[in-house]
């Protein structure tokens, strides 16, 4: 390893400065690789698919792993600094953040700890496929997964889960002047659309009332026609085991039929004594990683600027996260 400290900002903006959107991460991951490996550690590049990989470093031997993504949301726009302030696509979520990882470990190790690993994945914005394979490649000592999101440098104390269901709606196709001689699928999904709203739904003490957007809606095929066909996908913030929901919403099964999309479970998480604590009402990598040990999520920046048109996280904040990083690390390793 090398005795040099390192540079948060630059490496933020090194890691900014190559468009990594999700399904191109593959430039940004070679980078990374030979950056760690120049400082001196044992990297791995975990494949994914044929162009993208994991960046995993130290793994054998870690018991405390600092864990982010490297992929973005579009679109994608360079670093620049102003002030305080660091701008770029992924400076807050969460390229910056794994500066801040980086940082920390380098430190713990010229404080002689050697049992820090690290794990970068892609995919996180999309699916979270690159989570879905690093799982394989944690070592039996891994204890605890340190995981960055941005957190506003609070640990969370709990993350809301997703279920994402499809509505799809069946009619019967007709000249719209003769409507009685059709059956509108449009109508039937925007009546279910409507249940939906008086539909009660699972709630947690911690983190509150299970949520939905309608996210996408098609249907129909002109004007002049009645539809034959239409559909809504439905994003749900869990609260609690997603079978719960899908009881809930049984009814609508009278209207349309209802196909299952995605589901990610919510997640109540370890904490330390010291920090200030949060629960926040996205979904993270964590829930593919249990491989990697008792998970704690921590990172600066908040995510209300995070996939912004000027995303942008504070310096100071960032450089502050490392030593952070460095107390949850030797907390958990004591």
């Amino acid at each position: 390893m090398t005795a040099d400290p390192v540079d948060i900002v630059g490496l933020t903006r090194s890691l900014v400065d190559i468009d990594s959107t999700t399904g191109r991460e593959g430039a940004c991951g070679r980078w990374l690789a030979d950056y760690l490996r120049g400082r001196g550690w044992s990297v791995e590049e975990q494949r994914v698919d044929n162009t993208r990989f994991n960046v995993i470093a130290n793994a054998t031997g870690a018991r405390v792993v600092f864990s982010t993504h490297f992929d973005c949301v579009p679109s994608f726009f360079p670093s620049r600094v102003d002030g305080d302030r660091l701008f770029g696509r992924g400076s807050c979520d969460a390229k910056g953040i794994l500066a801040a990882q980086v940082s920390a470990s380098e430190q713990l190790r010229r404080d002689g700890e050697s049992r820090v690993g690290l794990a970068f994945v892609v995919g996180e914005e999309r699916g979270s496929d690159g989570a879905r394979v690093a799982n394989a490649a944690a070592g039996s000592g891994a204890r605890f997964l340190i995981n960055g999101e941005p957190t506003d440098s609070r640990l969370g104390l709990a993350t809301r889960g997703i279920l994402r269901l499809k509505l799809r709606a069946s009619g019967r196709a007709a000249h719209s002047s003769f409507p009685e001689l059709g059956e509108s699928a449009i109508d039937k999904l925007i009546d279910a659309l409507i249940e939906l709203r008086t539909i009660a739904l699972p709630s947690d003490p911690v983190l509150g009332q299970t949520h939905y957007t309608v996210g996408l809606i098609s249907g129909g095929v002109a004007p002049n026609v009645v539809s034959p066909s239409a559909e809504a996908e439905i994003m749900f913030r869990t609260t609690s085991d997603a079978a719960e929901v899908r009881m809930a919403v049984t009814p609508l099964e009278n209207r349309v039929a209802i196909e299952h999309v995605l589901e990610v479970p919510p997640v109540k998480m370890k904490v330390v004594p010291g920090f200030e604590t949060g629960v926040f009402p996205y979904t993270t990598d964590i829930p593919f990683l249990q491989a990697w040990g008792e998970p704690l999520l921590f990172g600066p920046g908040s995510i209300h600027v995070a996939h912004t048109a000027d995303e942008w996280v504070s310096i100071a904040e960032l450089e502050a996260a490392a030593g952070h990083y460095v107390t949850l690390a030797k907390a958990l390793l004591a």
